[in-house]
């Protein structure tokens, strides 16, 4: 497998896009947790192809969006999506690993199935409150503790236990609760939330498999050898679901920081 934990990725867009997706439920939800007035500046950290920033923009009649990924494809395909309101968008393109530059505070930095991709946890909260004006909000959710279990299990069996413990940061709420204060947040609500996802047939879970679990981990590797890995894969499975576990945070920048 070509994948690092961490690596600035190009992912299937179009694929990705063509699939039943949980994500576009647990965006909603987390869109829901946001508290916005319709004026705001908000960041969509980890914006792929732009669903939930189409979301984001329909509760800000007179705020703007920041969408911010690390996919050329992901972006091309977020650019079609918005359309006419593109006008109320700025696109960027950075590794999601590295400071947000964009010489002025947000008010609300929102992210859906985005952390659980990057190494470093407790960089990634500071380079997200430094973005943000004092009392603003960021608000997530991604893979937690426990999450994806049977797909690691399966994973372990096929090559080796080391191979999904470079995939994925599935962190618990105590140490991300930790993270988030040390980085400058209050208020700081995190807790995990069972998700299983079931899949009408193993076609479907095998394209979703490689497309969206494994991702671009396998970039680089032809085609017919990805799809021959999400078929072991899900040929290990104990049923057509996957076991997703969802690290959800909301918190609020601190008031009396120093940024």
């Amino acid at each position: 497998m070509r994948g690092r934990l961490g690596q600035p990725r190009d992912w299937d867009a179009r694929t990705y896009d063509s699939l039943p997706l949980p994500h576009e439920r647990w965006g909603a939800d987390t869109c829901g947790r946001l508290d916005l007035t319709g004026e705001e500046r908000v960041i969509d950290f980890g914006c792929g192809t732009g669903r939930d920033t189409m979301r984001l923009l329909g509760r800000l009649p007179h705020g703007r969006v920041i969408a911010i990924d690390g996919s050329r494809r992901m972006l091309a395909a977020l650019r079609t999506r918005v359309g006419s309101d593109l006008d109320r968008v700025d696109v960027l393109r950075s590794d999601l690993n590295e400071p947000i530059s964009l010489g002025h505070p947000v008010d609300a930095v929102f992210s859906v199935a985005t952390l659980h991709w990057l190494p470093d946890h407790a960089r990634v909260f500071r380079h997200i409150a430094r973005t943000l004006r004092r009392g603003g909000q960021f608000v997530s959710e991604c893979g937690g503790e426990g999450n994806i279990a049977t797909v690691s299990a399966a994973l372990t069996a096929i090559l080796g236990d080391t191979v999904a413990k470079a995939m994925w940061n599935f962190a618990e709420p105590e140490s991300t609760r930790a993270r988030l204060e040390q980085a400058g947040f209050t208020d700081v609500e995190v807790d995990l939330a069972p998700d299983l996802v079931a899949f009408a047939d193993t076609a479907l879970l095998e394209t979703y498999l490689e497309t969206v679990v494994l991702g671009s981990h396998l970039e680089g590797i032809p085609t017919t050898q990805r799809a021959a890995l999400a078929k072991r894969v899900a040929a290990h499975l104990p049923q057509l679901e996957l076991d997703y576990v969802r690290l959800r945070i909301k918190a609020r920048k601190r008031v009396n920081t120093a940024d």
